[in-house]
């Protein structure tokens, strides 16, 4: 990822770029964050998933009201942020949430783990969630929608001005597989190593709507896109588009869901806070009449693919080197880039946080390991992979 030392990813637009998307007025964005975690409940005595009774749910809502909700299985739940202004306030409410979810899933005999997908749970055991919401989703996506057992963390960035959203919409997802990298948690399904670190977007892609987004030259074409589909009974609104990152539908953000749920608090926010720091940069350099280079999503799935793979392990390519970089390089470049945003947001300490994921290891990567100790030890694979869960208990409580 060369950066603006060369300008070999920086584009000033043309004359006749210019005349097609003529200058945004350029309101000020807020940035404000929020996050949105999907967590699994797990039966503390057999660490098997397990639905959540309906008086978990109660306490829950009454403890944290809107903040938590079930999800489209009855073993899934989710909380989501207030709208914070910055990482510190982030921070301080999704450990809120966290914790007392922990505590009231404890009275029950249970516990959310923050893993993409559970290392050893069937998905055919699985049963969604009784509502109208995620009742048509069972009618509409039928077998494919049943095999959903993965969780995720989206991360919203405050960007009022709907034609500045669509504009950074063609430009972030450059930085998607860089994003992914760090998240991975999903490196077992069914029992078995998949040999990937984020299994879990194998199983997202096989519905529709999914994947890199299409490129929109306005707000109003990407408008008359999703009516189409309105228009024609496919969906209800554009909640129902899945892309890795999109317009939320519900607020004036743009939502990265590309990563997978991170078990550390402070893994979470140093993502949350380099999604934030890239869209603050993007949005700079078109204060200086810049764009970041956009190039074809073929090129950009690759990477995509090597971050689902690999990880941080095995490098991403470098387009404008034409090779691949070993990933703690791309990051300190990245770092660098973005770090007088990140200073500006408030966020600095999280984004150089990022660099200790790449040295302690992503959390499919510490998986792997645990599950690798506890075979080495004389452990059953059933063994080993209880072992698992129980790592993601303690990772999802260490922070709280």
């Amino acid at each position: 990822m060369t950066l603006t030392g060369t300008g070999r990813l920086l584009e000033t637009p043309s004359l006749a770029h210019s005349e097609e998307r003529p200058p945004l007025p350029l309101p000020h964005p807020d940035f404000t964050l929020g996050l949105e975690e999907e967590y699994l409940l797990v039966d503390l005595d057999t660490l098997d998933l397990a639905p959540a009774p309906e008086a978990l749910m109660r306490e829950a809502e009454e403890a944290l009201a809107d903040q938590v909700s079930p999800e489209f299985l009855q073993c899934q739940i989710e909380v989501g942020t207030r709208v914070s202004r910055d990482i510190a306030a982030a921070r301080e409410d999704l450990r809120r949430l966290r914790s007392t979810l922990a505590r009231i899933a404890r009275r029950h005999n249970l516990a959310p783990i923050a893993a993409s997908c559970h290392p050893f749970a069937r998905w055919e055991d699985q049963k969604h969630t009784p509502k109208e919401r995620y009742d048509s989703l069972a009618r509409d996506l039928a077998g494919v929608v049943r095999r959903m057992l993965i969780c995720g963390m989206h991360t919203h960035v405050g960007i009022g001005h709907d034609e500045l959203r669509i504009d950074l919409l063609s430009q972030f997802p450059y930085f998607l597989p860089h994003l992914l990298a760090l998240s991975c948690s999903s490196p077992f399904w069914r029992g078995h190593d998949t040999g990937l670190q984020s299994y879990r977007l194998t199983i997202f892609d096989n519905l529709p709507r999914t994947g890199l987004p299409p490129r929109f030259s306005s707000w109003s074409e990407y408008e008359r896109s999703i009516e189409i589909l309105i228009a024609n009974d496919i969906i209800e609104d554009s909640s129902k588009i899945w892309w890795d990152v999109r317009p939320s539908a519900r607020f004036p953000t743009i939502e990265s869901r590309i990563c997978d749920v991170s078990p550390r608090l402070e893994d979470a926010l140093a993502i949350a806070a380099l999604t934030q720091s890239v869209m603050r940069m993007l949005w700079r350099l078109r204060m200086n009449n810049q764009r970041w280079r956009i190039y074809d999503r073929f090129l950009v799935g690759e990477n995509r693919w090597r971050a689902q793979r690999y990880g941080p392990a095995e490098g991403l390519i470098d387009f404008a080197r034409g090779e691949i970089v070993p990933y703690g390089e791309l990051l300190d470049e990245l770092i660098t880039l973005v770090a007088e945003d990140a200073e500006a947001l408030g966020c600095l300490r999280e984004i150089e946080h990022a660099r200790s994921i790449v040295t302690r290891g992503t959390s499919a990567m510490r998986q792997r390991a645990v599950r690798d100790a506890a075979v080495a030890l004389g452990d059953s694979e059933e063994e080993a992979l209880r072992k698992v869960v129980l790592h993601l208990i303690e990772e999802f409580e260490a922070d709280l």
